[in-house]
């Protein structure tokens, strides 16, 4: 097993006993497998290369207590579990790992901040169940779609706001409500200067939506139910899968002029072999890779369309896949460094007061000295500095005086991480409407300097309706 490969990450929501199975994606070779976990589509997710983090609902359609339990990928021998009030469902995290999201059966929201277990905001998201969840790729939006079709928009600057009482609802930027059924997967992209929002339905339809306009620009339309989207690394193409088990590959080229209007069933580019539906898809540097309810998973050659490799987990459908590198696997002196300067602790199940004296536990993903035990998760217990403090005072001594101080730096330097994030986050959204202002002035010039017959018509494209 060598540091540079990739690993296939694989998990079912058949029963607690199925667990998470990984594979080497270049030989097949099974690698590992973690016991007791049981998660929902979008109920997956890696962790800066470090943790595993799954959803766990033990019953379908139980709105009781839920749980997300948390491994440390180079000593996963026992999750940190981490008790929610209700049953949480998709799961998203910010690419920094700062911050966790995940959507309850409820339709409740839920956001954390990872390092310290802190439950920000929780509020009422949609009237139906959540199914699906994503930041977008600067973590300045959170996107949730639901049972009920409509796809939401946040600002993480709203999720931030501690001034309003906690269950106040964070500012909607918008809703997109042209789907006529349950979401099933969110995708945005990342490599073009007007960021999109892809989505998917049960509705048969994938629509491609302006990000930050919250404007639909082209729908496509499947002769079946959609239930996974992935773009391809180059953002050339665009991989649905359906849920009679083909995968429809369309190319991805959204332009100022467009038919708002694709029908693809007239693409002939299908990929057949799984006899499931299809619950999920992603990519990695052999292929792409496809996840469905029949218990197998392929790696595609998409130019010829054919299987590169076959896994088949033996306990159920698939529900979820993850792609990390090898190197995350092992406890070794040179991935140290990096595994300390990132931490995880339990989240908490209620939103705390601000002065709270609540405990936290650590879980450090740091490699462990040869006197540790094998067998053991290193667990950090943080102390409760407010608690000293508060006794200290009593007596006012030099280690309360230098307890205050510290805790006074530490705020200090949160607020200056705080106050920077959000000027970065300022600074995309100025980028991204300067962007939007050019695009739209080059078409007023294309528009002026084009012929009477061919400005009709760019006119007519530009204030068609939506087909439905």
């Amino acid at each position: 097993m060598g540091d540079g490969g990739e690993a296939l990450v694989a998990c079912g929501d058949k029963s607690m006993a199925t667990g998470i199975s990984l594979w080497d994606l270049d030989t097949g070779d099974h690698l590992l497998h973690i016991p007791t976990s049981a998660s929902p589509s979008h109920g997956l997710l890696c962790l800066k290369n470090q943790f595993l983090v799954a959803s766990q609902i033990h019953r379908h359609g139980s709105v009781g207590v839920g749980a997300i339990f948390i491994w440390p990928l180079n000593k996963p021998q026992a999750p940190l579990r981490s008790y929610t009030m209700e049953a949480i469902g998709p799961i998203s995290c910010t690419r920094d790992g700062v911050y966790l999201a995940g959507g309850a059966l409820s339709g409740n929201a839920y956001f954390w901040e990872v390092a310290n277990g802190k439950l920000i905001k929780t509020w009422r998201a949609h009237h139906k169940s959540l199914n699906c969840m994503l930041f977008s790729d600067d973590g300045s939006l959170l996107i949730s779609g639901s049972d009920d079709g409509v796809i939401c928009v946040w600002s993480l600057v709203s999720l931030l706001d501690v001034e309003d009482e906690s269950g106040s609802s964070p500012s909607l930027l918008y809703c997109l409500s042209e789907h006529n059924a349950s979401i099933t997967c969110l995708l945005t992209t990342s490599g073009s200067s007007n960021s999109m929002l892809i989505s998917s339905s049960m509705d048969g339809t994938c629509r491609v939506s302006d990000l930050v306009l919250g404007r639909v620009i082209q729908t496509n339309i499947y002769p079946v139910a959609i239930m996974a989207i992935v773009l391809h690394p180059s953002e050339k193409l665009l991989f649905c899968g359906s849920q009679d088990g083909r995968i429809f590959m369309n190319k991805f080229d959204i332009g100022l002029v467009n038919n708002p209007l694709y029908v693809a069933e007239e693409d002939k580019v299908v990929l057949k072999g799984h006899k499931g539906s299809i619950t999920a898809l992603t990519f990695s540097q052999s292929g792409m890779i496809s996840a469905s309810e029949d218990g197998t998973i392929f790696i595609w050659d998409v130019i010829s369309g054919t299987i590169i490799r076959r896994f088949n987990h033996q306990k159920g459908p698939v529900t979820n896949l993850a792609v990390i590198p090898q190197a995350s696997l092992f406890s070794v002196s040179s991935h140290r460094k990096a595994f300390n300067a990132f931490r995880v602790s339990l989240l908490d199940k209620y939103p705390q007061q601000s002065n709270s004296f609540n405990e936290r536990i650590t879980l450090l993903s740091s490699g462990c000295s040869p006197r540790e035990n094998q067998n053991s998760i290193p667990f950090q217990s943080t102390d409760n500095s407010y608690q000293q403090i508060h006794d200290l005072e009593k007596s006012w001594t030099p280690a309360a005086m230098q307890m205050k101080v510290e805790t006074s730096v530490e705020k200090r330097m949160w607020a200056t991480k705080m106050a920077k994030h959000v000027m970065e986050m300022n600074k995309h959204l100025q980028s991204r409407l300067l962007d939007l202002m050019q695009s739209r002035l080059l078409w007023s010039t294309e528009i002026d300097s084009s012929t009477p017959k061919k400005r009709k018509k760019l006119m007519a494209v530009e204030s068609a309706p939506l087909q439905e």
